[in-house]
């Protein structure tokens, strides 16, 4: 049986914890650390959810800190580390084009 949601934290900690069992935490060793890839995964979950683009995405996340809290981020990415993180994750094989 299927559950839907509207509490946007709940579909945050489920995106992340998805995103922990299913992603490696960093795309590259070398990659600068300061996001892992699960927390990108549930911010582009989130995206979808209340339907913005990625700047409004950031934004909601900024004024947010329950959210914050859910994320386990200690700070808001820009708009285009989600731009590249959905090109990475969710698009795979698909040319990544970040246009705002």
């Amino acid at each position: 049986m299927s559950k839907t949601t509207k509490d946007p934290i709940a579909l945050a900690r489920v995106a992340l914890e998805a995103g922990k069992e299913a992603l490696p935490p960093y795309s590259h060793p070398k990659s600068p650390h300061k996001f892992t890839q699960p927390q990108l995964f549930a911010m582009l979950v989130l995206k979808q959810f209340f339907k913005l683009d990625y700047r409004g995405t950031v934004e909601w996340i900024g004024h947010w800190a329950e959210l914050r809290q859910a994320l386990q981020l200690e700070r808001v990415p820009n708009y285009s580390t989600l731009c590249y993180a959905h090109g990475r994750l969710l698009k795979k094989g698909a040319p990544s084009v970040c246009l705002m």
